[in-house]
């Protein structure tokens, strides 16, 4: 039976197009030394979180959230931020016309009493196909651009949004989970590790990794996720 946090999502996927995890920001875009820290303490009792899909009304707030969690303003990458928010935030307009049934942009809102509905993190999840020739063809679910705002972070808003993930996942019929993060990143893997992600042993590198001479790699996490029964109407 369907959850009410998937009818939710699928209207307003419906409603406002979700984002191609396909067509996301492949990782060696941006500067790999930039990756935001995930690592988090439970979030203060008075806020309260709501996931849910991204709509057209969420880009710049999106745009923004990816833009200073990806990319330096330091610098020449100080200089560009602007030229790259406005890309994200055009890639992300472009996108949001597309529909697959297996496809979401989420975001976390806050809406506790008195707030205004400030985005404080977003997340893709979508399929993506595998690099390698034995499974060529095949198809897994696959997390991105997990990003949290940097005054919110720390606070539970990128746990809250991988476990929405994890949810909607089984939902679509699928019991695993992926997700690339930087070697070097060691607060991302441990909030990862924390929440039952493992390293991929024979993992499969991407193509887009070539495009960068990265001085930290890329390591390949999966969880496999519990059987739920879902109780519903």
């Amino acid at each position: 039976m369907t959850s009410c946090f998937s009818q939710q999502i699928t209207q307003v996927s419906e409603n406002a197009k979700s984002i191609n995890p396909q067509l996301a920001f492949p990782t060696w875009f941006f500067p790999p030394h930039h990756q935001p820290s995930v690592t988090e303490v439970p979030i203060p009792a008075l806020r309260q979180l709501q996931i849910r899909a991204a709509t057209s009304a969420d880009l710049t707030s999106i745009a923004q959230i990816i833009a200073e969690s990806f990319h330096s303003q330091q610098g020449f990458w100080g200089w560009a931020f602007p030229l790259l928010r406005l890309g994200i935030y055009e890639d992300l307009r472009n996108r949001l016309a597309s529909i697959s049934p297996h496809q979401v942009c989420l975001v976390a809102v806050d809406t506790s009493m008195g707030s205004t509905h400030q985005i404080l993190g977003t997340v893709e999840l979508g399929l993506r196909f595998s690099d390698s020739w034995a499974n060529a063809h095949k198809s897994f679910p696959y997390l991105s651009n997990l990003a949290v705002n940097p005054q919110y972070r720390r606070h539970g808003v990128a746990s809250r949004l991988l476990t929405s993930c994890e949810q909607v996942c089984q939902e679509w019929g699928f019991q695993d989970l992926y997700l690339h993060v930087l070697e070097n990143n060691h607060q991302a893997r441990q909030l990862y590790f924390k929440l039952g992600y493992r390293r991929v042993h024979k993992e499969v590198e991407s193509l887009w990794n070539t495009f960068f001479l990265n001085p930290s790699r890329q390591i390949f996490l999966h969880k496999h996720l519990i059987k739920k029964t879902w109780v519903g109407g």
